[in-house]
């Protein structure tokens, strides 16, 4: 093989250097890349670039002489069919960059230690004939449900990803949580950092002026309440942490039901005479996206609650209106 001058194209614009060359050259180790990169073999319109540059479009990538014997890529996974039709269901808005479906509650978004059905491993099922296979760009917790992205295409990936990285995204939940807060709405600007404890990492608040902490803002408002035993929040995440909600609900007195991880007994007794007969699920709900599309304007997408979600809502009376169509801006 010699060397080869290759543009950029339009759907590659924003990608890393090394996720391109792995869409190009599957079978390409990530530390024969980096290798290539540090030694000046690989070049960004003449210039010398590492493997995390993002790319732009109608730059040209040199392309070294590569090993003439790549590793195969790996076959995509067989799918079963009642999976792949069950997956196709959840789908709320799609079209050729991206789509966005209603994750239920207990799907588990990505392996883990336990876990033997992911989402991550059936994505093939929703290729719809694309050459791509869909890509994760922003996570939910196992137990959470609702509203999550996938990218369609590396390009619209990598757009994606970085609106998620760059807070430009305004993410909208719904939980029910064992007390109504008080005051019934507001900020919560408290830092969090990420511990060890029994049973693996937890996120706990931290002092502002803890170094190993990250700051963490969540605007919330009470939608109804049932007493001053349970309420239905809006939560809007102004940043990202892991765990961040539940960690803030927890920090305004109100946990989120079903929260076994992080309530406190003292906040609630909750799970016996506070919420006899409702659901011991997590009741957090992804409720709404709106995104800057890949190809331009913005996109705004709601979710239905899931079934024991519904469920409690109708046992409290609460009024929640129906899920809009998706919005297309």
């Amino acid at each position: 093989m010699t060397v080869e001058l290759v543009t950029v194209t339009e759907d590659e614009a924003e990608i890393r250097l090394d996720r391109w060359f792995r869409r190009h050259f599957p079978g390409l180790p990530q530390s024969a890349i980096q290798k290539l990169c540090r030694g000046g073999q690989v070049r960004v319109d003449g210039h010398r670039a590492d493997a995390a540059t993002r790319l732009m479009v109608g730059q040209a990538v040199r392309v070294p002489p590569l090993p003439l014997a790549l590793p195969a890529p790996k076959p995509a996974a067989e799918i079963d069919p009642g999976l792949a039709k069950d997956l196709q269901r959840l789908i709320l808005y799609r079209d050729e960059h991206l789509m966005v479906l209603n994750k239920p509650h207990g799907l588990p978004v990505q392996g883990g230690p336990g876990i033997t059905c992911q989402l991550d491993a059936s994505l093939d099922a929703l290729r719809f004939g694309s050459e791509h296979r869909p890509r994760l760009v922003h996570r939910l917790d196992k137990d959470t449900s609702g509203v999550l992205v996938l990218a369609r295409t590396p390009g619209s990936a990598a757009k994606l990803a970085a609106a998620f990285r760059g807070r430009s995204v305004e993410k909208t939940y719904w939980a029910v949580t064992a007390r109504r807060p008080i005051p019934p709405e507001g900020r919560i600007d408290l830092p969090l950092r990420r511990i060890t404890a029994a049973g693996g990492q937890r996120t706990a608040p931290a002092e502002r002026d803890d170094k190993d902490a990250a700051r963490a803002i969540t605007d919330y408002r009470t939608l109804d309440h049932a007493g001053q035993k349970l309420a239905w929040l809006q939560l809007r995440p102004l940043t990202g942490r892991t765990h961040q909600l539940r960690v803030h609900c927890v920090a305004i007195g109100a946990p989120i039901l079903g929260d076994v991880t992080y309530a406190r007994p003292d906040q609630n007794n909750a799970f016996s005479a506070t919420v006899a007969g409702l659901s011991e699920a997590l009741h957090l709900h992804a409720r709404a996206l709106l995104l800057p599309h890949p190809a331009g304007g913005s996109l705004l997408v709601e979710a239905g609650l899931p079934p024991h979600m519904a469920e409690t809502f109708r046992t409290l009376g609460f009024a929640a209106p129906a899920a809009r169509a998706p919005q297309r801006r």
